[in-house]
C-alpha cells in the first residue's frame, strides 16, 4: 500500500503553530491510500490504534493510526460496497452494512467473517451496536424495516416495520430504544419491550443521512440532505421540542451519498462529511466552524474523532484517507457567557 505524508499546508488548521505538534501521528497530516474506489465509511478503534475503512471497492482495510500508518488486514466477503461500519464496545469485532442486503461481523484478530445476517430485502444503508447489555446491533434498510440482532444468536430478533426507507439507525445509551431516520425526514423513537414508535421528532426538511448518540448518551447528533445538522436533547423527561441546536455550513449534492456526522469524545465538537470536499468541525456551544479542512478532492463522506488524541479523520470518494491534528483546545477564544 502507497503512503506518503502531506506538507501541512494542504490540511490547514486556524492559527496553528507549524512547529508545535498535539498529537503522537508520525506527521501532522497523513494520507492512508490503498482503496481502489470511493471510501464512504471509517472509524477508529475504541483503543484509537486502528481505523477501519469501507469502500465501493466491496473491501474493509484495517491500518495502523501510529507509524506510518500501514494497511495490515483486508476483511474480504461482501458483494457490494460498504455503506457502514462499527466497532463493538470492545473493539474485537466490526460490523458492516452493504447494498449486497447483509450485514456480516468481523473478528478483527483473524480477520474472518464471523456472521452474515441475511434477512433484509434490499440494500442495508446503516447499522449501529449497543453500547451496554447483550451484543446488540441494529439495522436500517430500503426494505423499509429496522431490524434487531443478537450477534449469538441466528437470526433477527426483531423487526420494526416502517412505510419509507431507513438511512440511519442508532441505540439509546442504555440499549432498550433505537433510533432510525429516512427518506421521510423524522427522527423516530422506538421501545424495544413494546416493539412501536414512542416518539417522533420532526425537523429535518430532507433525507436523514447520519445519526450518532453523545458520549454521555443525552443528545443525538443528525446529518440531513437538507444540509443541516442537529442536536436533539435524548433525556426522559426533555421539553417536547427537543432540537436544541442547528449547524450548518456543509454540502449534499446530486450524488446523494449519506455523508456521516460524528462527536468529539467529550462532547465539545461535532463533524460532518460534506459534499464540498471539506471537512467541518464545529464546536457545539455557539455552533461555530472551528476548522473548515480542504485536502480531499471529492465528496467527504465521513468524519472521525479519535477516542482519546485532537486528530481527525476524514474518508473520500477521492479514495483517500487523511488523519490530521487539530489542536488540543480549540482556536477561539469564547466569549464569556
Amino acid at each position: 500500500m502507497e503512503l506518503s505524508t502531506v506538507p501541512h499546508g494542504s490540511f490547514q488548521t486556524p492559527g496553528q503553530d507549524r512547529k508545535q505538534r498535539t498529537s503522537s501521528l508520525e506527521s501532522p497530516i497523513m494520507l492512508l491510500t490503498g482503496h481502489q474506489s470511493a471510501i464512504y465509511t471509517m472509524k477508529f478503534n475504541p483503543a484509537g490504534t486502528v481505523v477501519a475503512s469501507g469502500s465501493h471497492d466491496r473491501e474493509i482495510f484495517l491500518w495502523h493510526v501510529y507509524g506510518d500508518c500501514k494497511n495490515f488486514m483486508v476483511l474480504k466477503g461482501h458483494k457490494n460496497a460498504i455503506l457502514d461500519l462499527q466497532w463493538n464496545t470492545d473493539g474485537s469485532q466490526i460490523i458492516s452494512a452493504s447494498p449486497d442486503k447483509t450485514l456480516r461481523a468481523w473478528d478483527v484478530e483473524t480477520g474472518k467473517q464471523v456472521k452474515k445476517m441475511a434477512e433484509h430485502s434490499s440494500f442495508v444503508n446503516s447499522c449501529c451496536p449497543s453500547r451496554r447489555g447483550p451484543p446488540l446491533v441494529v439495522s436500517g434498510s430500503d426494505d423499509g424495516t429496522a431490524k434487531l440482532w443478537d450477534l449469538r444468536l441466528r437470526g433477527a430478533i426483531q423487526t420494526f416495520p416502517d412505510k419509507y426507507q431507513i438511512t440511519a439507525v442508532g441505540f439509546s445509551d442504555a440499549s432498550d430504544k433505537i433510533f432510525t431516520g429516512g427518506i421521510d425526514n423524522d427522527v423516530k423513537v422506538w421501545d424495544l419491550r413494546r416493539n412501536e414508535v414512542t416518539m417522533t421528532l420532526p425537523g429535518h426538511t430532507d433525507m436523514i443521512t447520519s445519526m450518532q448518540l453523545s458520549p454521555d448518551g443525552s443528545y443525538l447528533l443528525t446529518n440531513s440532505m437538507d444540509c443541516s445538522l442537529r442536536i436533539w436533547d435524548m433525556r426522559p423527561y426533555a421539553p417536547q421540542n427537543r432540537c436544541l441546536k442547528i449547524f450548518s455550513g456543509h454540502q449534499h449534492n446530486f450524488e446523494k451519498n449519506l455523508l456521516k456526522c460524528s462527536w468529539s469524545p467529550d462532547g465539545s465538537k461535532v463533524s460532518a462529511g460534506s459534499a464540498d470536499r471539506m471537512v467541518y468541525i464545529w464546536e457545539t456551544t455557539y455552533r461555530r466552524i472551528l476548522y473548515k479542512l480542504p485536502g480531499h478532492n471529492g465528496s467527504v463522506n465521513e468524519t472521525a474523532f479519535h477516542p482519546t488524541e485532537p486528530i481527525v479523520g476524514s474518508c473520500s470518494s477521492d479514495k483517500q484517507i487523511y488523519l490530521g491534528e487539530i489542536e488540543a483546545t480549540s482556536g477561539y477564544q469564547l466569549p464569556p457567557k
